[in-house]
């Protein structure tokens, strides 16, 4: 791929503000907007701390029963790279106040007819 076709400003502009959108429903416990921003589709996997989901039915049914405190978490190293006009990728690092773990997040965000969605995250703690 062409260098001028990674991180158009436009393209990386419309995936920070989904992605921080996610952040901020994750962080208020938006289990609508969550569902809304994860691909409605069997192929689409979140390996989490604890947890290995596999499509968008075992995701939804993690995030209903998921405790909504201690949520709060301060996000550093973000990196978001696009590439052409319908593919991301999004990864951060965040601590929590109640813990001296770091953790890690990477999401793969594709921008499908119904907007950008993540197919694939991943989650895990270091220390």
């Amino acid at each position: 791929m062409k260098s001028e076709f990674i991180d158009r400003p436009a393209i990386l502009a419309e995936v920070n503000a989904a992605f921080y959108r996610y952040e901020q429903a994750l962080i208020t416990n938006d289990v609508a907007v969550l569902d809304e921003l994860f691909w409605h589709d069997p192929r689409t996997i979140r390996y989490g701390a604890g947890e290995n989901l596999y499509g968008i039915e075992a995701i939804q049914a993690f995030r209903a029963t998921r405790p909504s405190a201690g949520l709060d978490r301060i996000l550093q190293n973000t990196v978001i790279t696009t590439y052409g006009d319908d593919l991301a990728v999004a990864s951060t690092e965040f601590t929590r106040a109640d813990s001296d773990k770091t953790g890690r997040q990477t999401q793969t965000w594709v921008k499908l007819a119904c907007g950008w969605r993540i197919v694939a995250a991943h989650v895990s703690l270091m220390n």
